[in-house]
């Protein structure tokens, strides 16, 4: 008989824990959708910047994208 071992979590991330510190107070529905229009900013923002910096690492053009995008249409017959 086979037995399934469950894994030890691994540490919680330090926003992990400031959130579930948020989450031990009833907070409302209200204040729970601002919180989330407030992160949400932050995150795009921050994922725009990380790939900005991947597009000028490896040379990316507006031309090389339309490029991309004009073959993928082609092969999806768009």
């Amino acid at each position: 008989m086979s037995t399934t071992q469950i894994q030890p979590a691994k540490k919680l991330s330090n926003l992990q824990l400031e959130l579930l510190k948020l989450y031990a107070h009833n907070v409302s529905e209200e204040d729970l959708l601002t919180i989330k229009k407030f992160l949400s900013p932050y995150f795009l923002k921050k994922a725009v910047s990380e790939a900005n910096q991947v597009w000028d690492a490896k040379g990316y053009t507006n031309e090389l994208m339309e490029e991309w995008i004009t073959s993928k249409s082609k092969d999806l017959k768009i």
